[in-house]
């Protein structure tokens, strides 16, 4: 990587650049629409995760004084909740009931669920894009019991507010910490463009290259989140979503290759 930040900028003609290798930091997927971008115009799409997840020991978790075996209801907004949940809960050999009943930030994560539990619709609930979308569920079941909101230890706030504002009782329940994965075989790596999708991606860039100089590099971010990130950061901003126009972080590439790579 290369090495010390140059200030915030905007989207000059002068950033439209040729571009032959792009960054994503995340997991490589089995199937992704970039693999299309790839083989489209003939760049190369490398995969590499930022951030890792290390799980709450038994011990830690014990910390808290909670027996997740005694909630009814489960909240979950990531897999990575579900997988410590549930990790957790055969470590502690606590017995989660077959009642229990789930509710999914989105289908894909309550999908994720089956890998844990028979999956049955009347107790798994999820919304489109956000809880938000299930708020009626989360009414008719208030005065029911508790809800436990898995988390990491930096907490959900999106999810807590939103908790907050439908009157029911929940606890909020750290269970795993994310940290900045070791990237320094990427030191002497340069990508044309680097694909962020959290804010904690832009702290693991300078977690592992504190001396980081954008200079030719364009940087790409989903969310209003990343997006503040990356400018507090000082980068320049080149492609965003999603917007209106593009919604989605491949549309915004291809929007933006169409330019540079004409």
């Amino acid at each position: 990587m290369p090495t010390k930040t140059t200030k915030s900028a905007n989207n000059a003609d002068s950033r439209y650049l040729k571009v032959s290798s792009i960054l994503v930091s995340q997991p490589k997927p089995e199937r992704s629409p970039y693999f299309d971008i790839e083989t489209k115009y003939g760049i190369r799409v490398d995969w590499r995760s930022f951030i890792q997840v290390d799980g709450f020991t038994e011990k830690e978790f014990r910390r808290q004084r909670i027996r997740m075996e005694e909630f009814p209801f489960v909240v979950f907004t990531s897999r990575n909740a579900i997988d410590n949940f549930f990790r957790l809960a055969e470590e502690m050999r606590a017995r989660i009931s077959e009642n229990t009943k789930y509710f999914c930030a989105t289908e894909n994560i309550a999908n994720y669920l089956q890998k844990f539990i028979l999956y049955r619709k009347r107790k798994v609930f999820f919304g489109t894009k956000k809880l938000n979308d299930i708020a009626n569920y989360f009414n008719k079941h208030k005065d029911q019991g508790q809800f436990l909101l898995p988390c990491s230890d930096t907490g959900n706030n999106d999810a807590s507010d939103f908790l907050k504002t439908t009157k029911v009782k929940f606890v909020e329940s750290p269970m795993y910490r994310t940290v900045s994965a070791d990237l320094s075989d990427l030191a002497d790596i340069k990508y044309d463009i680097l694909v962020f999708f959290s804010q904690l991606d832009v702290k693991s860039l300078f977690d592992n290259f504190p001396d980081f100089v954008q200079d030719k590099t364009r940087i790409a971010a989903f969310g209003p989140a990343t997006c503040k990130a990356v400018l507090e950061a000082n980068l320049i901003l080149d492609i965003q979503a999603p917007t209106p126009e593009t919604p989605s972080m491949t549309m915004a590439l291809e929007a933006y290759l169409t330019r540079s790579n004409k």
